[in-house]
């Protein structure tokens, strides 16, 4: 049994990570065959339903589960039939499909360390047409013992090392598609992680003190937020956020002017979309001042210029690659909001995957 909840566990860390992955490098995933109304209005309740948070994620999880990832990994069918392989055998055995994760909240705090120093606190909403109970059930066995519970009004929170969970029931095969993705994530799990069973059919899970809060309902996410994660309803990924103070500290940054700039983006909205094989990205950072807008647009069209030149002429594939990716950035300014949308096509989104995947 310990087995199959590994499975599941697994396969939804392995979703997780291949979502923000694609954020971080810029590779975005799919939009289609949902109907608008339902999946803006579902989005927006699950969101609404999480505690005070400076930044939210909507995750169309389906979505990317039977749309995004088919194509992702389109050059690599021995790693979706793994992955597929893995979802079936779940299914058979224990009636959870894992493609029945539906949809992701994602709900972050910040909170202050030091002028140098952020810390972040997550909460996760996922909701789909499974039983929450019953994957509570399955998560206490893989853990064998190694857990601790608390009561949180009528709710029971359980509280896991999901680091050590995944080191316990890790494949073997060196070769695995899905090992390479969980050591990835473990690297990621230095904390305990709290779940409950939100609703029937809906988790929640994160830090213990925001899931406390989740259940408590003692605070919501501001419409302000809702709002910038909401500005895309149609894409399979959405945020919105306030940016925190010292914001450049999370860049390598020694100029000062650059620094300036980044200090100056009050909040950040965009969306990660794939459309017939084409990836899309847009973001954009929105400032108190006109000025600072018209400096940050500045900015970014040199560095647009000066990436340009510089792996231009070169005949590294990657390279290559980067240089189109620049080239086809578009940086556009509208008062106090400055706008970066990319669009990638099928070609070298299948050569930037081939990159991730090494």
């Amino acid at each position: 049994m310990n087995k199959k909840f590994f499975i599941i566990f697994s396969a939804i860390i392995l979703s997780v990570n291949l979502t923000f992955a694609q954020v971080k490098k810029t590779v975005a995933v799919s939009k289609k065959t949902v109907p608008v109304k339902k999946s803006v209005r579902q989005t927006n309740q699950l969101a609404a339903l999480l505690p005070n948070s400076d930044a939210v994620i909507n995750v169309e999880m389906s979505r990317l589960m039977n749309e995004a990832l088919p194509q992702m990994l389109a050059t690599k069918p021995e790693y979706l039939q793994e992955i597929n392989g893995k979802i079936d055998e779940v299914k058979n055995q224990i009636g959870i499909d894992l493609r029945q994760f539906d949809q992701l909240a994602v709900g972050i705090s910040y909170k202050t360390i030091s002028p140098k120093e952020t810390d972040y606190e997550p909460v996760i909403l996922a909701r789909g047409k499974f039983n929450s109970a019953a994957f509570l059930g399955l998560a206490k066995v893989a853990a064998k013992g190694k857990y601790r519970e608390e009561k949180i009004g009528e709710k029971t929170v359980y509280i896991f090392s999901p680091k050590e969970i995944l080191e316990q029931n890790k494949p073997n095969t060196k070769d695995s598609f899905i090992t390479k993705m969980i050591d990835k994530a473990m690297k990621g799990f230095t904390k305990e992680v709290a779940v409950t069973a939100y609703d029937d059919n809906t988790l929640a899970l994160g830090s213990l003190n925001r899931v406390r809060e989740t259940l408590e309902s003692k605070s919501h996410v501001s419409q302000n937020v809702l709002d910038l994660a909401g500005k895309n309803p149609n894409a399979m990924l959405g945020f919105g956020a306030n940016m925190p103070n010292g914001a450049s500290q999370f860049l390598p940054i020694d100029n000062d002017e650059l620094g300036k700039n980044i200090e100056s983006i009050k909040q950040m909205y965009g969306a990660l979309d794939f459309n017939d094989g084409k990836a899309t990205l847009s973001a954009t950072a929105k400032t108190l001042k006109a000025d600072d807008a018209q400096s940050l647009e500045e900015t970014l069209l040199g560095l647009q210029m000066v990436g340009k030149a510089l792996l231009g002429g070169s005949k590294k594939p990657d390279q290559q690659l980067y240089s189109r990716l620049l080239d086809n950035a578009v940086i556009s300014r509208k008062t106090t909001e400055v706008s970066l949308n990319l669009a990638i096509p099928k070609n070298d989104v299948d050569a930037l995957m081939a990159i991730l995947l090494k």
